[in-house]
C-alpha cells in the first residue's frame, strides 16, 4: 500500500500539484484509485491524510538522524546505516533522556 501511495505522491510532486496546505484534491482522488487498484484494499482521502502524517513523521525522524554524526545512508541496502554500536547507544540515550523529561514536565503541569 505504501509503495502504490508514495509512487502516486511522487508523480505529482514532480508534476508540481502541491497546494499550500497540502495535496491539490484530485491527487487524493488518484491516491485513493491507485491504492484500491493496486492492493485490492478500500482506503478513503482521510485514511491517506493519516499516512501522509505518518510519512511526515518518518521523515522528519530520518534526516534528524542523517543529520547527526555517526550516521549515513546505505544505497545498497536502502536503509541507514550507523558507525558503530557507541553511535548508536549515545543515539537512544540521548533521545530516552529527552523523552523522560518531557513526560516529567507533562505530569508536574496536571
Amino acid at each position: 500500500m505504501d509503495e502504490a501511495l508514495f509512487t502516486t505522491f511522487v508523480e505529482f510532486y514532480n508534476k508540481g500539484d502541491l497546494a499550500q496546505n497540502g495535496w491539490k484534491p484530485h491527487v487524493y482522488t488518484t491516491a485513493v484509485k491507485n491504492v484500491c487498484d493496486k492492493c485490492g484494499v478500500e482506503i478513503t482521502k482521510d485514511n491517506i491524510i493519516s499516512r501522509s502524517k505518518t510519512f511526515d513523521k518518518h521523515y522528519s525522524i530520518i534526516s534528524k538522524m542523517l543529520a547527526t554524526s555517526g550516521f549515513g545512508w546505505d544505497w545498497t541496502k536502502i536503509r541507514i546505516s550507523v558507525d558503530s554500536d557507541a553511535v548508536w547507544d549515545d543515539y537512544i540515550n540521548v533521545k530516552w533522556k529527552k523523552r523522560m523529561k518531557h513526560r516529567k514536565m507533562r505530569q508536574r503541569s496536571k
